[in-house]
């Protein structure tokens, strides 16, 4: 039998992550209670019918009460005030994480409100799916993922190996950077290509020489793909596009420049300049399916997977 390593875990939130989370932490036996935490009653309900923890509540105080690890799974520009609202009911020696897509932001927000002996390690699992809310929870959703930790100065080195082991028993795989380094590698991995999603498909939507009907479809193409990165939760990319908003404009910058330079080599002709690129982007793809992120099949493996398409 696998062993327990916390009494008592905390879910504040209770989307698409933290109903993952409560799926495998039950699978694993993590924990001896899971504690629910989500402001919403109608949401609340929900995971208590799907079963997902011990104990319910739309206080995040009274769920934190007591636990060993409490997890903070809100869009990013809430993490703050869910902080200061729990900070009283922290017990010492417990450890506060979080799991935002954004880590300096998050990181100014909550620290100040971290009391004295607790152990604060803010934390980003990249996995996700464009689906939201307690329903679309799974608990392979971590497995082979990265979990990257960004360890604030004078983090107690035990309760880091512990939060690392508590995300290597999900499945995933750990690895630790800077804050800003994190946000700056997230833009280019993660937010920009969403913003493009968002782009191409409104960019779509006010085309008036293409209806909706044909773009629903003619979507078998790549468009496709485009909008299921599009269809991710508005309120959380809001956040980030707010939070991570100096990274985002480098690499939306950077990505202005290399979109102008692919212009002109359509403009001109230069089909040598576009092989190499062609190529060279084809070699990366390769390197993700090696590297384990993807699945080489048809479809982009859409049909050989029993859960949603992993995008992080």
């Amino acid at each position: 039998m696998s062993k327990r390593l916390f009494e008592k875990i905390a879910l504040v939130g209770v989307g698409l992550i933290g109903s993952s989370l409560a799926r495998v932490i039950c699978r694993e036996k993590l924990a001896g209670h899971i504690a629910i935490a989500t402001r919403s009653a109608e949401t609340l309900k929900r995971a208590e019918e799907l079963k997902l923890g011990d104990g319910y509540s739309t206080d995040a105080k009274e769920a934190v009460r007591g636990a060993d690890l409490i997890i903070v799974s809100v869009p990013v520009g809430t993490s703050g005030a869910v902080a200061e609202e729990i900070a009283p009911a922290l017990k010492k020696g417990a450890i506060l994480t979080d799991v935002g897509s954004t880590k300096a932001s998050v990181i100014a927000q909550m620290q100040s409100f971290v009391p004295e002996g607790v152990h604060f390690i803010p934390g980003h699992p990249l996995a996700g799916t464009e689906k939201s809310g307690p329903d679309a929870g799974f608990a392979e959703l971590f497995e082979n993922r990265w979990c990257i930790f960004t360890p604030l100065e004078g983090t107690d080195s035990a309760a880091l190996e512990k939060l690392s082991e508590f995300w290597r028993r999900c499945g995933s795989d750990i690895d630790t950077m800077d804050p800003q380094h994190h946000d700056m590698t997230l833009a280019i991995v993660s937010h920009l290509p969403h913003i493009i999603a968002y782009n191409i498909v409104g960019t779509a939507d006010d085309m008036e020489t293409v209806t909706k009907s044909k773009v629903i479809k003619y979507s078998a193409s790549g468009f496709r793909d485009f909008t299921r990165l599009a269809a991710s939760d508005p309120t959380m990319w809001r956040d980030v596009c707010l939070h991570n908003r100096d990274a985002i404009l480098e690499m939306l910058a950077r990505f202005s420049e290399d979109l102008a330079s692919l212009q002109r080599a359509i403009r001109w002709g230069e089909g040598d300049k576009l092989f190499d690129l062609f190529t060279r982007t084809r070699a990366i793809r390769r390197s993700i399916v090696e590297a384990g992120q993807d699945i080489d099949a048809p479809d982009f493996g859409r049909h050989a997977v029993g859960h949603p398409q992993v995008v992080q």
